[in-house]
C-alpha cells in the first residue's frame, strides 16, 4: 500500500469521526498544516482550576481535571510547540492535588461524575502513584521548566523508580519518559538498565506481530527510532511490526481499540487518538513521508 494510500484512507476516516482536535492535529503532522488550530482545539478542554479534562483522555467523560489528562495534553505540546506558561498553569493544577508524598495520584474520585472505563474507578484518598506522575515530570524535564511540582514530583518518581520491578507496563513506559529527560544521567542510565533488562525477561512484550488483544509490542516500547528502547529490539524485529501496524489499518482507514470502549462515540474518538498514534509511528520510522 502506498504512503499517500495509508493517509488518504485516515484522512477520510478522520474527517468523517473524528474529534476537531486530532482533524487539526493531522493536518499539522501530516498535511502542513498550522499548528495554531492545534492549540486552539487543544484549550477547549482547559477548566478554570488550571488544568486539561473535559474528556481529553476519552475513555473517562467527565468534565473535571483529572492527572491522565494533563499527561496527554503534555504529550499535545511536545508534538505541536511546547507552551511554557501554559505548562506552568498545569502545574499550579497539579499542586493542588498532589499528595504528602509529592506525586499525583493516577486518578481523582471525581472521574464518578461520569460513565467511564471500569479501570477509571477510585477510592475517596487515592494514593500518589508513578504512572503519571513520572511521565508529567519527564515532559515538563525534557523542556526545562521550572516549577514547585516539578521538585517534588521528581523526587517522588525517583523513590519509585528506584523500587520499582519491571512489572506493570504502564508504569514502567511513564518511568521510562522520566528517565529518558531527568537531568540526573547517570542515575536514570542505571535504573533504565535495570529496568529494561527487567522488562525483556518479564514477557510483557509481545514479540509476536500478529499478537491480538490488549499487548505492549516494541512499538509500544519504541514508538520513534530514538527512543532508549529501541536499542532493546533489533532491525528484523522493528521491520516486522512495523508491517503488521500496517496492515491493521481498518477498511475504514482506522486503527481499532485493543480493549472495550466506554460507548459507540467514545470508541469513534480513541479510534481517531489511535490513528494519529500509528501514522506518527510509520512516519517516525520512514513508512510515510
Amino acid at each position: 500500500m502506498s504512503d499517500q494510500n495509508i493517509l488518504d484512507r485516515a484522512r477520510i476516516y478522520l474527517w468523517s469521526n473524528a474529534r476537531l482536535l486530532e482533524r487539526q492535529r493531522f493536518s499539522y503532522l501530516f498535511e502542513g498544516g498550522a499548528r495554531q488550530p492545534v492549540q486552539r482545539a487543544l484549550h477547549a478542554y482547559l477548566n478554570d482550576d488550571g488544568g486539561f479534562g473535559n474528556a481529553l483522555e476519552p475513555d473517562k467523560r467527565c468534565s473535571e481535571s483529572q492527572p491522565v489528562d494533563q499527561e496527554v495534553a503534555f504529550g499535545m505540546l511536545d508534538e505541536i510547540g511546547w507552551d511554557q506558561d501554559l505548562a506552568r498553569r498545569v502545574c499550579d493544577f497539579l499542586l493542588t492535588i498532589s499528595t504528602d508524598e509529592g506525586g499525583v495520584p493516577f486518578v481523582l474520585p471525581t472521574v464518578a461524575s461520569a460513565p467511564r472505563a471500569p479501570w477509571w474507578n477510585t477510592a475517596n484518598n487515592p494514593p500518589a502513584a508513578i504512572n503519571p506522575t513520572a511521565s508529567l515530570a519527564g515532559y515538563l524535564h525534557k523542556h526545562h521548566v521550572q516549577h514547585p511540582w516539578l521538585d517534588q514530583a521528581t523526587a517522588f518518581s525517583w523513590r519509585k523508580i528506584e523500587r520499582m520491578p519491571a512489572e506493570e507496563p504502564h508504569d514502567l513506559l511513564c518511568a521510562f519518559r522520566f528517565l529518558e529527560h531527568v537531568p540526573d544521567r547517570a542515575r536514570a542510565e542505571q535504573q533504565f538498565r535495570r529496568l529494561a533488562d527487567g522488562l525483556m525477561k518479564s514477557g510483557l512484550v509481545a514479540m509476536d506481530p500478529n499478537a491480538t488483544g490488549y499487548v505492549f509490542g516494541p512499538l509500544v516500547w519504541a514508538s520513534t527510532p530514538h527512543s532508549p528502547c529501541r536499542g532493546l529490539f533489533n532491525d528484523e524485529v522493528i521491520a516486522a511490526h512495523l508491517d503488521a501496524l500496517t496492515a491493521r489499518q481498518q477498511q475504514d482507514g482506522s486503527w481499532s481499540l485493543t480493549w472495550p470502549a466506554v460507548s459507540p462515540g467514545c470508541e469513534l474518538e480513541y479510534r481517531g487518538v489511535m490513528t494519529i498514534d500509528a501514522l506518527k509511528t510509520l512516519k517516525a520510522y520512514g513508512r510515510l513521508m
